[in-house]
């Protein structure tokens, strides 16, 4: 009886684990058409083929050596770095079935719901340097970058390194995905610089998204997506803790739409539907450290506040300079920052000073190593696309083709 009972809860477990893979899976189509929405009709081809390669990229890197790295088992140097073995090991019968992560779920599941993330990083990017990065340069610096910064610096927190014994909490990722992804789009937007015609004469001239209604979908693809996100980060299929996380997950969302709206009408006079979007995502974002261990009342502040600092942000960054086209800075650099140090605000299990040092640690770490990435790709692939090349679009000059062929604007004299 006992044995029935563990291998039926076993198929529970593992059941719920792979549809939260295949719900985490549903955000790349999120991102792809969220940023399609966001950026110019003339790089469309090149949004959803940059996003199409970033989650093959991804898992194909994480099979041969990210998983490796990420969850060692055994460690190389102190708690910072570990590495088993090269490729898929899968321990041989009950041990990689019932066997492997408490009788939760079997490697495989946990192989596919940890690759999932891990091509994440790299569409955060992917955002922020659109419309002027060379393809091959990006393909490339996509394949370094979740190839062997991402697993190093998860296996930190998530494999049981030095963070993680020091007390630093990151639930799903505010940190270990989302800043991980924003510190290397900051690297990438200094790099390259904005686009073309976005400063002009000390003004900030707005290059407005071509489909709202294709931002719109994205964005509530990722929502969808992120039941799975964070609903599947409690590796089990426990009823009590799974719908407590995505109760807070889902407030910290809504929270943050209501004060986007506030904050953008407010500040802009008129409510920015871009902004609103913005604010789902950058509540999703915040709560995403701490949805497991914050009361419901503390989720929906810490998305209410997320969603306020994604306006303020997307203002301020693009005052300095910095041309973000979908705001990821904003949502997943500022906001994951937030969450993370939320937790040490709103959870008595975690202190602000650990949660500061693990921000600080990853910033550092991630920033500079996205950074040389990219100024090495610079100074020999060359990062940037040429000016006719974005002026014209990066759908004909890197791919000879169109989104919307066959589609003429007529005009009238």
């Amino acid at each position: 009886m006992e044995n029935t009972t563990a291998d039926a809860m076993f198929s529970v477990n593992n059941l719920w684990m792979m549809m939260a893979t295949f719900l985490v899976f549903i955000m790349h189509l999120g991102f792809a058409t969220l940023e399609a929405g966001l950026t110019r009709a003339k790089n469309t081809v090149n949004i959803l083929f940059k996003n199409t390669m970033i989650v093959a990229i991804g898992l194909l890197t994480y099979a041969l050596i990210g998983f490796s790295l990420m969850y060692p088992g055994s460690w190389i140097l102190g708690k910072v770095l570990g590495f088993s073995t090269i490729g898929l090991a899968c321990p041989p019968g009950a041990e990689g079935m019932i066997g492997w992560a408490d009788g939760n779920y079997t490697y495989w599941t946990d192989f596919l719901f940890q690759g999932m993330f891990a091509a994440t990083s790299a569409t955060i990017v992917s955002g922020a340097v659109a419309e002027r990065v060379k393809l091959s340069s990006f393909l490339v610096f996509t394949t370094i970058y979740v190839m062997f910064v991402y697993p190093v610096v998860g296996s930190w927190v998530w494999g049981k390194g030095w963070l993680d014994s020091l007390g630093f909490h990151d639930f799903a990722g505010s940190t270990l995905v989302h800043s991980v992804g924003g510190w290397a789009a900051l690297a990438g937007i200094l790099v390259l610089g904005p686009r073309a015609g976005k400063y002009v004469n000390g003004k900030i001239r707005p290059i407005m998204g071509h489909s709202m209604p294709l931002a719109t979908i994205g964005v509530f693809l990722l929502w969808l997506g992120w039941f799975g996100f964070n609903g599947g980060s409690v590796l089990s299929g426990d009823p009590g803790a799974v719908s407590y996380v995505l109760t807070t997950t889902t407030l910290a969302a809504a929270a943050g739409i209501l004060a986007a709206m506030i904050a953008s009408w407010s500040i802009q006079k008129k409510p920015d539907l871009t902004m609103v979007l913005n604010g789902c995502l950058a509540g999703l974002v915040g709560i995403t450290a701490g949805a497991d261990v914050v009361s419901v009342s503390s989720a929906i502040i810490i998305g209410f506040v997320s969603g306020i600092l994604v306006v303020v942000a997307v203002l301020a960054i693009d005052h300095l300079r910095l041309d973000d086209p979908v705001g990821a800075l904003s949502v997943h650099l500022v906001c994951g920052i937030w969450g993370t140090l939320a937790v040490g605000i709103f959870s008595s299990s975690y202190t602000f000073l650990t949660q500061g040092l693990g921000v600080l640690v990853y910033g550092v770490t991630c920033f500079s190593a996205a950074l040389i990435i990219f100024l090495a790709i610079k100074h020999t692939l060359g990062i940037r696309v040429s000016e006719m090349e974005e002026l014209k679009g990066l759908d004909l000059g890197e791919h000879g083709m169109e989104a919307y062929a066959g589609f003429q604007i007529f005009t009238t004299q």
